[in-house]
């Protein structure tokens, strides 16, 4: 066994548990981030790009203070980017190439500085949510523009974790989970239509942008009370499937299926809506280690 210590990132072989390699850095580490070809370090105030293979560093980058942590990465090859803040005093996101290894935009997203990011696994689209937590945005990568806007509720409540579904064909999927205890789970695809339509009316067409978006109903479902209130959670969508529903008049229906585990509970349970996909998702109360094939990372801390 290492010993614990927040400073030390440790490597191990899946299938036999052997240790492979240690990495040590001067302050703590908050946060790791793996793929076939990049790893990435988050420490509190400066980032690591190593090359997954032979381990070696491939750039630096400065960072204003992070203490939480804060970042987003695309696993995929042909859109690999990494997300951190860009800014303490507001909502803004630097989104950095990780393969070209250069700057690709800086995002101001918010008024208010971040509470949580993520980038969906093919590097299409970026969501945040600022510390005041009644709206997350979604801006496309390519062009750094806004494409989507959507009101978790009225009241402050603190965002604990962005995640996109990892569909490539069917309309993508954002699931957020926040300090009321509820899940929300946000449509992209059928946001897409409605907005097209309210567009077109005459509310729509008086009404600035900015609050015509935030007005905009999304296709929006939240799971009341999936987890105890204030305790910390996180979302991870695991599968998307299409499937066919005869008794339905679309071409298809969503049914999900969510398995909910806390530190103290886990709870099972499904809903369904007309759609076009088969959600899975788990909530959990912190991340598992991150895996690239036959290697484990873990950080290696004292208390968790």
């Amino acid at each position: 066994m290492p010993s614990l210590s927040p400073r030390r990132l440790c490597f191990f072989n899946t299938t036999t548990g052997a240790p492979l390699r240690e990495m040590n850095f001067l302050t703590s580490i908050l946060a790791v981030r793996l793929n076939r070809k990049r790893l990435v370090v988050v420490l509190q105030e400066k980032t690591y790009i190593y090359d997954s293979n032979s381990l070696s560093m491939l750039d630096t980058i400065d960072t204003v203070p992070n203490l939480k942590g804060l970042c987003a990465f695309s696993p995929s090859l042909e859109g690999c980017f990494l997300a951190l803040p860009a800014s303490t005093a507001k909502g803004a996101v630097l989104v950095y190439n990780v393969m070209e290894l250069q700057l690709h935009c800086e995002i101001d997203a918010h008024r208010s500085p971040l509470a949580a990011i993520a980038l969906s696994s093919n590097g299409k689209y970026i969501a945040t949510a600022s510390e005041q937590g009644t709206i997350i945005r979604i801006h496309l990568v390519s062009e750094a523009t806004k494409s989507y806007s959507f009101r978790r509720g009225t009241c402050s409540s603190t965002i604990f974790s962005l995640s996109f579904a990892p569909s490539l064909q069917l309309p993508d999927i954002l699931v957020a989970t926040s300090s009321s205890g509820s899940v929300h789970i946000f449509s992209l695809g059928f946001e897409t239509n409605q907005r097209t339509k309210k567009s077109g009316s005459f509310l729509g067409s008086i009404l600035p942008c900015s609050v015509n978006d935030a007005l905009d109903p999304a296709h929006h479902h939240v799971l009341h009370n999936a987890v105890s209130a204030g305790v910390r959670s996180y979302a991870v969508v695991r599968k998307v499937d299409n499937v066919a529903d005869s008794s339905s008049s679309e071409i298809a229906s969503c049914r999900n299926m969510p398995s909910l585990s806390t530190a103290r509970t886990s709870l099972h349970g499904a809903w369904s809506v007309n759609s076009t996909l088969w959600q899975s998702f788990q909530v959990m109360q912190k991340p598992h280690d991150t895996f690239n094939g036959r290697t484990s990372i873990k950080r290696s801390c004292c208390n968790t």
